[in-house]
Parts: C-alpha cells; structure tokens; sequence
C-alpha cells in the first residue's frame, strides 16, 4: 500500500496496512492515491471516513484512493437476507470477512484482482447530485474499458457498468453515499480475480445477475497495476481536474 510518512518526512515500513497514522499522511491538492497491496476493508474505511471529515471541514483536498481488498463481502442499505443467505458462517466459510456499510445499493464481493475506487470529493462543482454522479463514474469506467477494447454499456435501473455480448454480465459494481455535500465509498472493477464468490450472493440484489471480469471479457491476461494508472488518467480527464498520481 502507499508508504506512510513520519512527522519528519521519513518513510516508514510500507507493508504496514492495519497501523495507519493518518495525521502523518500528506496527500498533495487533488491527488489519485494509488496503493499496490490489497488493504483490509476496515483500515480503508477508517482512512476513507477521516479523509471525508477534513474534506468537510476544508483541511483537505479532494482525494481519490485506488486500491484492493482482501476477500470481503458488504452489505449495502438495501441488502436483503435472501440477498446473500442470511448466513455469515455459510457465506464466510472460505475466510472472506462480511460488514455492513452505509453505502447505497445492495451485496457486492471485493477481492484481490477487483479494483476499487474511493473518491472523496465534494459535490458542489463537480456534479448536479447523486444522478450525475454516478453518470460520471460509470463514465470513467466506460472510457476505462474502452482502452482495453472492452465495450461497457449501461442498463437503466441498474447501476454500474455491464458487458453485453453474449450476454449482459456486470464488470463495474457502483456504491456511494453523499454526507455532509461530501462522497463516501465509490466503485469497484472487476479485472482479474476469482468470480466463484459472486455465485454465493445475487449480487447488487439481483438474482439473475452474472459477473464478469477484464481478463474474462478479452480472454487474454490484463495487469491489475496498469489499470490502476489508466483509472487514475482516466479518473482526472472524467472530472476535469489535474490531479496528480501518486503511488
């Protein structure tokens, strides 16, 4: 993951992911953060909830985190038992972790080869409302795909970001909470991972919902590290802003 900093400037053991100290990260005005190790989903809500509290308050900038997690599932505010079992012993038996969120939308499945995408931005200037942005991030996803010659649609009704042919599969799974005029959570993108664990849940409540993948969709291999740096591009062009990449 991304390298913390000491107060003094020095850099500290880069595999430390569960030891944050968040007041010794220096993020740069408008950065894509970008980290190579998959990050437990709790140290990156702790991290995502206080760079949301200082974007609020204006001690921060806007903040995009580029990251994976370890096997996860989470359950959105309209997650329904019939969902995904009601059963966190079933569900978890091959050591995945569950947790409930605040985010919008229903169950999802994050793992090592998924993508994820956290932006901590604040509305005002950069979107109308929730509509518009979603539009926008299934837009940086779209013109993602379309750079590894994947052609990603949109389905009314269902959020997120769908390959059509042979038939409709979910490649991009869009979640976000707006608190406070500031975004929460963000998406996640299906590159090169295992897709079982979707066959435990309906995801997104969807039961007749099929998955897919990068790898899947181009039958031939795509870096997971690449496509980190093209989100982050893709990410700045999108919302118009010049925000550097740092990993």
């Amino acid at each position: 993951m991304d390298k913390p900093v000491s107060a003094d400037g020095s850099v500290t053991d880069p595999n430390i992911t569960t030891s944050l100290t968040f007041d010794s990260l220096h993020f740069p005005p408008g950065s894509v953060r970008i980290f190579p190790k998959p990050m437990p989903y709790l140290t990156a809500w702790q991290l995502q909830s206080r760079l949301h509290e200082e974007r609020v308050l204006d001690l921060r900038p806007d903040t995009v985190l580029i990251l994976e997690h370890p096997a996860v599932y989470t359950l959105g505010r309209r997650t329904k038992p019939s969902h995904w079992g009601g059963n966190e012993a079933a569900l978890c038996g091959n050591g995945a972790e569950l947790h409930y969120v605040n985010r919008g939308g229903s169950v999802t499945y994050h793992g090592p080869g998924q993508i994820v995408v956290y932006p901590i931005l604040k509305l005002a200037g950069i979107a109308t409302g929730p509509r518009q942005l979603a539009w926008l991030l299934e837009e940086v996803i779209i013109r993602l795909l379309g750079r590894w010659n994947i052609t990603g649609s949109r389905i009314t009704g269902k959020p997120g970001v769908w390959v059509m042919t042979p038939e409709p599969q979910k490649i991009a799974f869009l979640g976000v909470r707006i608190e406070q005029g500031v975004t929460l959570h963000g998406f996640a993108l299906n590159v090169d991972l295992d897709l079982t664990p979707f066959l435990r849940i309906h995801p997104c409540g969807f039961p007749d919902c099929r998955v897919t993948s990068m790898v899947a969709a181009r039958n031939a291999t795509v870096s997971v590290d690449a496509v980190k740096q093209e989100l982050a591009q893709t990410f700045a062009a999108v919302f118009s802003r010049n925000w550097s990449a740092v990993a």
